[in-house]
Order: C-alpha cells, then structure tokens, then sequence
C-alpha cells in the first residue's frame, strides 16, 4: 500500500548525492500527488475562463468552483457546499473574516485567543479587537503544552464574543478537543473559529459534529495547492455583512470571497480530496464521505506507527529533547525536538546536507515557543510526518539526530 502511495507522488523520487530525500516537511506544506498536478495542468492547458454562463470555458470556471465546493463539503463533514469560502490563504480568509466579525463588537466585549494558536489564528483576532476596543484574553498552556480548559472557563464570561482555537499546534503536534471547547463557549454565547491548517492532513474533520461557526484550513498542507478555505456556518455567513466590492454577490459563499478565485487551484482541491479518498479500501460506488472516513482510519494507523517509533527514538537518547506531550493519541505527527549543544537552525542545515528536510524555529507558533522558554535560543528542530513517510525515513532521521550529539 505504502509504496503505492508514493509513487503517486513526483517529489518523493528527488535525491541529493545520488540518495532519495526525506520530505519530513510536511507541517510548512505538504508534496502532490501526481492527480493533483494532472488536474491543474490539465485546467490551463484546456483554457479557462472566469466565471461566465455565456461560453464553454465560463461555464468550465463554474463548474470547477461548484466541483471544489462540494469537495470541500465532503471533507470537512459540511452540510451544504454553500457553506465553503475559497481564499489566497488560510491568514488572508482570517483577516477578512475577523474584521467582519468584529463589526458586530464593542467597547468592552472580549475575544479569547489560545498560547498554542500559530500566529495567524492570534494577530488578526487581536488587531480587530483593537480597533474595537474589545478586550483580549489569553487562554494558557499546561506545562506539556496542551491548552488548559479550565483555565479557559475562567476567560469566558458573558462578554466573551469568540474563541480563537487551533484543532492540532503547528509546533508541537497537540491535538485539541474542539468539540469541547465549542461546547464551553456557545454556553457562555461565544462563536467559536477553529484553524484546522495543521490537523486536516491528519484526522477528518466534521464540523456539523463539532458544531463549531467558523474552520479554516489549507489545501497545501493536505497534498494540494496553496488555497485557503473557510468553512462557516450558513446563518452566520448570510448574517455577517463581509467586506466586498459592490458588484460582488450579496449572498454567500460568494459574497465571502475578494477577487476572481485561481480556477487551476481549485480544480487542484478537488483532485487532493479525491487523491485522499482514493486511499480508502472501497470502490469508487461508495460515497466520497464513507471513502474519507475509511481512508483516514488507515492514514492514523500508519501515522501512528510512525509516531511510536520516533518517540521511542528520542526516549533512547538523552541529548535529544521532546518538548510537547508524549500521549499518541492525544498529539499528531509533528515532533518539536532540541539537541544538546546544537543550535536548531545548525541542526536543520547539517540535517538538509544529509537529504533530511526539517524545519527549525517558532513556525509562526510564538507563543507557545515563549512559554516553553525556546523563543530566544532559536526555537525548537519541527520533524514532521504524513502518510506518505515511512518507518525507514523515521529510523533515517533519528540517527542522523543522534549523530548531531557526537
């Protein structure tokens, strides 16, 4: 199964000094498989147009917009394909939707933002509530970097208007009870936006269970281009006036989205919820949802041997430190390490000449790096996984980590 699955992907067959590379990447952005690539290619090669009812390739704009919608729907668990918004990015779609949301505010009303959150589920929370004068409340960490909830029933009060929450950190791989923390805040009246950039290559969504009103997440970070999505309840995104130009749509999604949308780009999403779908042991009569569902129960084994076998790893050696829970069913695959006496960034250079691709420093995550004390010393060594890794590119990864400390 697992080499069939690479060799769906180009990028896995690169090599430096005649060795393959190891694409442990994937929390800055995940490879595509080849029908991603075919179907974007595909889409300027036939010629497209905006979108338009009046000639085939206006009508091809609409109908690969409505493809991607209903893609999306699938695979966030939405009701309706209405309720997803296409965007340049996931940061772009927050500092849109925030400063939307935030007319709705005033003086004095409150917004809780998390210690875990990367940046871009933070800073645009934090600039509409200056504007508006609401008031920004921070909801901490335990010391194992996973968000304290009862530290969060002490923030909400009946002034609070939205939780800002991430569903998986970008930096140390925690997971995040989103349900439960959209419970605790629709109690006190708080909407509740979940970036789920990080958990959607990981676990599937299912927002309609969750009963969060806002998610977003990025298709590059599950195996398609780089576009962002939002998902937002339907009553909420016919509610909420969105800034537009005026011609624009009045009524949702499109009311939501600035511009004319990357046509290749979306054809792309369709082709990645496809590609994750085609994972699953069912033919194709099944419905996409059900294929999901089966093909993400294979992706959370496969990831979490994986997962076992770096931790063992690292349990293995002293000099090599996990900052972050240890629980692997309580944490992705995404691993924030130091190495005693080596600079993360050192580590990462010297990593890349042996055709180990990680990342080092805050990724954006710079609360979480200031409260674990790593913000001043470089941050921490991000060593990611997804499904198509494999078990040697762990075993790979931990001896040249292990080499560092000699």
């Amino acid at each position: 199964m697992l080499a069939t699955v690479r060799s769906r992907f180009p990028a896995l067959s690169r090599t430096l000094d005649g060795r393959q590379v190891a694409w442990l990447d994937g929390p800055g952005g995940t490879q595509t498989p080849r029908s991603v690539i075919d179907a974007m290619s595909g889409t300027l090669a036939t010629g497209v147009s905006n979108l338009s009812p009046h000639f085939a390739p206006g009508r091809d704009a609409i109908a690969i917009t409505d493809t991607a919608r209903s893609a999306m729907a699938d695979l966030l668990g939405a009701e309706h394909p209405s309720e997803v918004v296409f965007g340049q990015n996931m940061t772009s779609l927050t500092f849109s939707a925030s400063r939307a949301i935030a007319r709705t505010w005033h003086k004095g009303d409150e917004v809780i933002v998390t210690t875990l959150d990367h940046d871009a589920n933070v800073t645009p929370w934090m600039l509409a509530a200056r504007d508006t004068g609401a008031v920004v409340r921070r909801w901490g960490v335990h010391d194992d970097g996973t968000l304290d909830l009862d530290d969060l029933d002490r923030s909400l009060s009946k002034r609070t208007r939205l939780v800002a929450v991430t569903a998986a950190s970008n930096a140390l791989g925690t997971k995040v009870d989103v349900k439960e923390v959209t419970r605790r805040a629709h109690a006190a009246g708080a909407l509740v936006y979940v970036d789920a950039v990080h958990s959607t290559p990981h676990r599937l969504l299912d927002v309609a269970g969750i009963g969060c009103d806002f998610l977003v997440c990025s298709a590059y970070k599950f195996f398609g281009p780089h576009t962002g999505i939002l998902y937002g309840r339907a009553a909420l995104l016919e509610q909420i006036d969105a800034y537009k130009v005026r011609p624009a749509p009045e009524e949702p999604p499109e009311k939501w989205e600035t511009g004319t949308q990357s046509f290749e780009s979306l054809a792309g999403v369709t082709a990645a919820v496809e590609y994750l779908a085609s994972l699953a042991p069912l033919g194709t009569d099944h419905p996409r949802r059900s294929r999901l569902v089966a093909a993400y129960d294979w992706i959370g084994q496969h990831e979490s041997d994986m997962a076992r076998a770096f931790l063992e790893g690292i349990d293995a050696t002293d000099a090599i430190h996990l900052w972050g829970i240890d629980r692997i069913e309580d944490r992705v695959p995404t691993f924030a390490v130091t190495v005693d006496g080596v600079h993360p960034h050192e580590a990462a250079t010297r990593l890349a000449e042996e055709g180990i691709f990680v990342w080092s420093g805050h990724y954006y995550a710079l609360d979480i790096m200031d409260r674990l004390g790593l913000l001043g010393s470089g941050g921490a060594i991000r060593v990611g996984f997804v499904h198509y890794n494999t078990l040697e590119e762990v075993r790979r990864v931990l001896e040249a980590l292990a080499a560092l400390t000699r």
